[in-house]
């Protein structure tokens, strides 16, 4: 079967762009609350650390049923998971705004935790993108799908914008509206890939044996750097601009979205990358960039050219990192095991983005006005992960069920 199969007419390329579609509209949905949360902190008088939680809780959902949601793909397929979680992030949608418009932040936790819900939707496009897609290109398809996250991007820049415009309940409404009529331009347009074969094998079997094989463990940890970054930042920048540099709610949504759209731009070049030369090579190059601008971010570089070049830099170095580990796992993962490993690779990573807002605010020094308590565990946590990766994995290496790598 060639990447030039076309089902009912609809060749790769149409499935591949509809299917980061919904991944962009998901994650606007899943990063709600972060470009708001400035805003909820002055209104309900949030300490740094309660901010921190309302950011970081609709992270945690959004990684931990990943896993799930992965092990649910193989078996039901792409098309039926887009479909599903995207009308079931409906209701978090709204009830967050609801809960934000009625100044409520116990009943705001609630909601952002259901919330998480759309970020699951990664876990679904990985095997999906992979199946319409020779190996030889999957590290492109994988790339391209990742360039989802530019929802984050978009939730940055406009969800501030139309708070000011049409007021709080009725931008969630709107997006509450978008994923509707996403689900129904999935059900008119979107099909599986004629290579795809329902795993209908019991979901906790197929996650044990996911985590029998190292391959697992090992991308884990690197996504958990890279992809938690991302993560972190997306949803923590707009306080951290704020609270550093004095920006208003819309202009650090504006240059969050910046560094978003970054990553994202980086993440399938990543992949393309991991195509032509060995992932290994990538993702090292990636943790290196990652330290070093972190690093340069503890001196606090002034506003607005240095401070934009260090963040939109380390953006890169994190969206070619995301794509780098998801082509290498693609490249290593068994067949009929890849939604399963994606599953748990990808709650990983949403996992790594949500302790760093927690870390972040804990260690906020107020007298100072500054983070580099954080910001320098960032630098040692990409140095370990840059050591782990040279010294630790093989260029060309493949897993199997209860092989060891």
């Amino acid at each position: 079967m060639t990447s030039a199969a076309t089902v009912n007419g609809t060749a790769p390329g149409v499935n591949l762009a509809l299917a980061t579609w919904v991944s962009a509209i998901n994650f606007w949905a899943w990063n709600m609350i972060g470009p708001l949360s400035t805003t909820y902190a002055h209104d309900m008088r949030l300490s740094s650390t309660e901010a921190s939680l309302l950011v970081a809780t609709p992270i945690l959902v959004g990684s931990l049923g990943r896993i799930v949601i992965g092990s649910l793909t193989d078996r039901f397929g792409g098309r039926t998971m887009f479909i599903s979680v995207t009308l079931a992030s409906i209701v978090p949608v709204l009830a967050v705004g609801a809960a934000g418009a009625a100044g409520s932040y116990p009943l705001l936790l609630v909601c952002g935790f259901f919330l998480g819900i759309a970020g699951t939707i990664f876990a679904v496009g990985i095997p999906f993108a992979n199946n319409w897609y020779d190996p030889a290109r999957r590290g492109f398809a994988t790339g391209v799908f990742g360039m989802g996250m530019v929802g984050t991007a978009l939730s940055a820049f406009f969800t501030p914008r139309f708070v000011s415009w049409f007021g709080l309940f009725a931008t969630h409404a709107i997006v509450a509206v978008a994923l509707a009529l996403t689900a129904a331009l999935c059900l008119v347009l979107m099909h599986n890939a004629p290579r795809f074969q329902p795993n209908t094998d019991p979901v906790l079997p197929k996650l044990r044996a996911a985590l029998r094989l190292p391959v697992t463990w090992e991308m884990s940890f690197l996504y958990a750097v890279v992809f938690g970054g991302f993560v972190a930042f997306s949803n923590y920048l707009p306080t951290y601009i704020k609270t550093i540099y004095g920006f208003s709610a819309v202009d650090a949504g504006a240059r969050t979205a910046g560094f978003a759209l970054a990553a994202v731009l980086a993440r399938p070049i990543g992949g393309a990358l991991s195509d032509r030369i060995p992932p290994k090579f990538v993702v090292v190059a990636s943790f290196a960039g990652t330290a070093l601008l972190a690093l340069v971010a503890v001196f606090q570089p002034p506003p607005d050219v240095w401070s934009a070049a260090t963040f939109i830099t380390l953006a890169i170095f994190l969206g070619i990192g995301t794509g780098g580990v998801f082509a290498w796992v693609s490249h290593r993962a068994p067949a009929g095991t890849v939604g399963s490993v994606t599953g748990i690779v990808a709650a990983a990573g949403g996992l790594g983005g949500y302790f760093p807002p927690l870390v972040m605010g804990a260690t906020y020094d107020a007298v100072d006005n500054d983070y580099t308590v954080g910001l320098l565990l960032l630098v040692a946590t990409a140095l370990i992960a840059l050591v782990f990766t040279a010294t630790r994995l093989h260029v060309h290496e493949r897993d199997s069920i209860g092989e060891p790598g």
